[in-house]
């Protein structure tokens, strides 16, 4: 294979310079310069130089993350590394080793001058689903095309061992009519004499900044606009033009006012940014929808077939949440976050605080900021009690979370945005009703964010007992029983507090779950897709005499297979009632087709609602709990 090198500089940064102390006399503490060439694509494949400076021990090691912050799973990104060669000031090649997936050995490493190698992309060869199994989640992965790059840099840019606070210069080489974002501070831009091509350079205070500030490139939308103290940039790409960054700009802005509103003066950060890559659903398309946040952005994957309305609401969902995480684990986490290991990582016993007190506040602040009706916020709240009891509700969350890259807690992951968010609502509810309806979660976060903050970490053993004394003593019984403990939480208890309960009735859902519950399956043998019992429950689809066991044919036009379904099947739960619908069906051999229009959809199922004897401190409490 022929081998392109970009040229580069390997001058010396001087921003944000400072004294800083040789650690373990490996190298000379200047900038790592890196260069990363998107003009010079190989078969696919993205050069990519690496300029350590002068290293001072006989042996070198470099990595590439085997598992990056936010993701809980292993991805393994040196899978997608191709001829990794090391050379010395003399253009000659070093010994290199490679001792596992994501490992490099460089011998005579005083000698070394610069290490290069090629970046395959993870989208193309995805699996279904695009989460867990063989490859990165997608918001985690990375793209190589010819009109669109997704850099995250932790797919492009590794580290040495012991070099990890090092700063970083980045040069990212492109045609020069590429739209390019990105939150990392840029020192220079310097563009080719015929004007082709432009170089971005970029600085970084240490690796984990490389790894938290991804990039798009190539032919995007951005728009910005500002929320309190907070530039928000949004940059949009869109392969057919489906969807725009003007589009979403709206709904964004409408929603981040409100999350700010909500949040006070919590200002963590000046600048955030939300990357969305629109999915068109071919072979080589991501295929793992939602997304992953870091300090300050977030990358999100969704399906560019999805309508308007349907891909807002799913973006209110999707990114209030990671824009919550300014709070935790931006100013509030622990050791393991803030001392990060992107080979053998140890994880933080409290989940329940990243991702499910996260998830609860991107709920609770859409009621408090009048986003959404009481009802449908009581059938969010109902809904992740009853996804939450497809998990295993006797095992302790903070081991669940400790180990949570082993069997068997691994495939508990997802109840961390179930129970945990229900752990969070339980603590609100608690510091409520403690409190006379003057101090809930966001409160407590508060004061956390202020007793700690972004540069200093809790330590894990410690922070509930800590939360405890700064709260009340029923929040350590409660800990001590359903975050430390397994005993499973009874969820009417706590909305006795605030005189709601749990009661049988009809209920809305959509296309594809009963209150939940998905009424489709796959049949693995002949690869199928089909409708399962419970579309017997789902009035839509029985009222057009819709039957158990009827194989999904087509959709609208479009076939339906085990590979294609994800992609399928996550526009229906986007469907909204007035939308025309042509369904071709399999029944025991016979075509069956189901031509309709969409009319909402209803089950029989559980819902919360208020109780008939509710009291007047009841309901002051629920008012302090929805309203802050």
């Amino acid at each position: 294979m022929k081998r392109i090198l970009s040229t580069f500089i390997t001058g010396v940064i001087l921003v944000g310079c400072g004294s800083a102390k040789r650690i373990n006399d490996l190298a000379v503490n200047s900038p790592i310069t890196t260069s990363i060439d998107l003009t010079n694509v190989v078969e696919d494949k993205v050069p990519v130089i690496i300029n350590p400076g002068r290293i001072t021990a006989a042996n070198v090691t470099y990595h590439l993350p085997r598992v990056v912050q936010g993701t809980y799973s292993v991805s393994d990104f040196g899978k997608y590394i191709d001829d990794f060669k090391a050379f010395d000031y003399s253009g000659n090649e070093l010994v290199v080793n490679k001792t596992d997936t994501n490992t490099w050995t460089i011998s005579n490493a005083t000698t070394l001058d610069y290490i290069s190698y090629y970046v395959n992309d993870t989208f193309d060869v995805e699996v279904t689903g695009g989460i867990g199994g063989d490859t990165p989640f997608s918001p985690a992965g990375t793209n190589i095309e010819s009109d669109n790059y997704v850099l995250n840099l932790h797919g492009f840019i590794g580290y040495f061992d012991a070099l990890k606070n090092n700063q970083y210069k980045l040069d990212v080489t492109a045609a020069s009519n590429f739209v390019r974002t990105s939150a990392l501070e840029q020192v220079s831009y310097t563009t080719s004499a015929d004007g082709g091509v432009s170089t971005s350079s970029y600085f970084a205070p240490r690796y984990f900044d490389i790894t938290d500030n991804p990039m798009f490139y190539g032919e995007l939308e951005v728009e910005e606009f500002q929320v309190g103290d907070i530039k928000i940039v949004l940059s949009v790409y869109s392969p057919n033009k489906t969807h725009s960054a003007k589009s979403l700009k709206e709904t964004m802005e409408t929603m981040m006012q409100a999350q700010k509103t909500y949040l006070g003066n919590v200002n963590s950060t000046s600048r955030y940014d939300i990357y969305v890559y629109l999915s068109e659903g071919k072979e080589n398309s991501p295929k793992g929808y939602g997304a992953l946040e870091h300090h300050t952005s977030t990358v999100v994957v969704m399906p560019e077939s999805m309508q308007e309305a349907a891909l807002a609401k799913s973006m209110i969902d999707i990114v209030s949440h990671e824009f919550f995480h300014i709070v935790t684990p931006l100013s509030v986490h622990s050791e393991d976050v803030h001392y990060f290991d992107y080979d053998q990582p140890t994880f933080s016993k409290h989940l329940w605080m990243y991702e499910g007190v996260t998830e609860y506040f991107a709920s609770l602040f859409q009621i408090d900021q009048g986003l959404v009706s009481e009802d449908e916020f009581y059938a969010k709240i109902m809904g992740k009690i009853q996804s939450a009891s497809g998990f295993n509700d006797a095992m302790s969350f903070t081991v669940m979370s400790e180990h949570i890259l082993d069997d068997p807690y691994a495939p508990n992951y997802g109840n961390v945005y179930q129970k945990g968010a229900l752990i969070g609502m339980c603590v609100d509810l608690l510091m409520r009703e403690e409190s006379n309806g003057t101090r809930g979660i966001l409160s407590l976060m508060k004061e956390l964010s202020l007793k700690y903050g972004k540069n200093k970490p809790f330590e894990d053993d410690k922070i509930l007992d800590e939360i405890a004394a700064m709260t009340y003593p029923s929040l350590k019984v409660f800990f001590d029983a359903h975050v430390l403990g397994g005993t499973p939480i009874n969820y009417n208890e706590f909305f006795e507090k605030v005189g709601l309960e749990v009661a049988e009735s009809e209920v809305k859902t959509n296309f594809i779950q009963n209150a939940g519950a998905l009424i489709v399956g796959a049949n693995q043998t002949d690869g199928t897709v089909y409708f399962n019992n419970l579309v017997s429950k789902n009035s839509f689809w029985n009222e057009q005499g819709v039957l158990p066991n009827d194989i999904i044919v087509e959709l609208d036009g479009t076939k339906v297979t085990i590979q294609n379904a994800n992609q399928i099947l996550s526009q229906v739960f986007g469907w909204q009632p007035g939308k025309e619908i042509e369904v071709k069906l399999n029944r025991g051999g016979n075509e069956v087709i189901v031509k309709a229009t969409l009319t909402q959809s209803y089950t029989t199922g559980q819902k919360i609602q208020s109780k008939q004897d509710v009291t007047q401190k009841q309901l002051d409490l629920r008012t302090a709990w929805l309203k802050g």
